[in-house]
């Protein structure tokens, strides 16, 4: 296999979040190549990710499965010294397991092909959609995915393939996150909604390796009734497949409210520097991971505000006046009124709207002078279809 120092570097990078660095099977530590007919196929698989790139290059048939770390540092050392331009465009070869330049020839340890785990066959793309929205949404859904590995199920994304619509959604069960992608479809839609639930680790690592792609993405979904269910992402010449996460995704339809006490209007720049300000000021004060609340004042006046430990000292704290407006009940419905909120997952919750100019909160119902239900923020404009649930801190006596 003969090309550019940069298209194989390039490579490796995407392909490394594939590799099973402390697998006790060494060859899964490898990553395969496959060569033939002026192509070269990587793929790592660490026993649920599988990551292959495809490469155009002069490449006589063979298979080899090579040591990945000891690849990528001899790849780099190939070109130690050289310009940044210069060793993007230096001319490699890898017959296999000697990697050269015109300067060097190295061996690379080889590993016992016949020991790799060999992955999933990839799947077709089902639809396509926009790189841009799909990784915009993505974004937007992450953050409120679990990361706690005792709860396995909520560390992914759930993708929901129905008709022409890809829907995504994340939790950690204080937090729920959801958006939707216009989907194409390449072949026949499914007859009914497919559901598979895809790492968000490995979505995390997509983005960071595919910042700049703009090509379509196609996305193949194998759900219960296939042999293995999984997913396949495809970018041009990159296919990522995962095995799905055992389990099923709560069913969270019905965690949305849909009738409310009040829903309120606020300019999102106001609202985030107003929640930057209490969240510090809660920490200043030696209450690090306290709640952060919305205050209505018995006039209906809106204000956030820290939320601090001593009853006593809480009633002289003043907090920042948010301007806002009732799209959905009045002054006397909110007055004396609060809603807790976490103040790390308040602000990124704000983060997903950044590109919109206010949000609405919608509040189900409140009890005692709080909300105790999950509320729920929105766009205002009715184009945006992401919504976002937030559960409200709860109430202690001693508060």
């Amino acid at each position: 296999m003969i090309l550019n120092h940069g298209e194989l570097a390039r490579a490796l990078k995407i392909v490394e979040f594939g590799v099973c660095a402390k697998s006790a099977v060494e060859a899964q530590r490898g990553v395969l190549v496959e060569t033939g007919r002026n192509r070269a196929k990587l793929t790592t698989f660490d026993y649920e990710t599988a990551v292959s790139v495809t490469l155009k290059g002069r490449a006589r048939k063979g298979s080899s499965l090579l040591h990945f770390v000891q690849l990528k540092k001899a790849l780099a050392a190939m070109v130690a010294g050289e310009t940044k331009s210069r060793a993007e465009g230096t001319v490699v070869s890898l017959t296999g397991d000697l990697l050269s330049t015109e300067h060097l020839t190295v061996p690379i340890a080889a590993l016992e092909r016949e020991e790799f785990t060999a992955p999933p066959e990839p799947l077709p793309a089902t639809v396509t959609v926009d790189a841009d929205e799909f990784f915009a949404e993505l974004k937007r859904v992450l953050p409120a995915a679990a990361h706690d590995d005792t709860l396995p199920l909520l560390t992914a994304v759930n993708f929901t393939l129905s008709g022409q619509t890809l829907t995504l959604a994340a939790t950690d069960r204080y937090r729920l996150a959801e958006g939707q992608v216009r989907a194409e479809a390449t072949v026949r839609s499914p007859d009914k909604p497919l559901s598979v639930l895809f790492s968000a680790s490995v979505l995390v690592s997509l983005l960071k390796q595919f910042k700049t792609y703009q090509g379509p993405i196609g996305i193949g979904l194998l759900g219960e009734d296939g042999d293995i269910p999984r997913a396949t992402l495809t970018l041009g010449d990159t296919q990522i497949t995962v095995r799905a996460r055992d389990g099923k995704f709560p069913k969270y339809a019905a965690m949305f409210p849909t009738e409310f006490a009040a829903s309120v209007r606020m300019d999102r720049a106001t609202l985030v520097r107003a929640a930057k300000k209490s969240m510090a000021m809660v920490q200043a004060v030696g209450s690090t991971g306290g709640p952060v609340a919305l205050l209505w004042d018995q006039e209906g006046a809106l204000t956030l505000a820290p939320v601090i430990a001593d009853p006593e000292a809480q009633s002289r704290v003043r907090g920042t006046n948010v301007p806002h407006t009732l799209t959905c009940g009045t002054d006397k419905d909110v007055a004396e009124q609060s809603v807790r909120f976490n103040p790390a997952f308040l602000l990124a919750a704000l983060d997903a709207f950044s590109h919109k100019d206010s949000v609405t909160l919608h509040i189900k119902e409140f009890e005692d002078g709080h909300a105790t239900k999950p509320v729920m923020l929105s766009a205002d404009d009715g184009e945006d279809s992401y919504r976002h649930l937030l559960m409200p801190v709860r109430i202690h006596a001693s508060a």
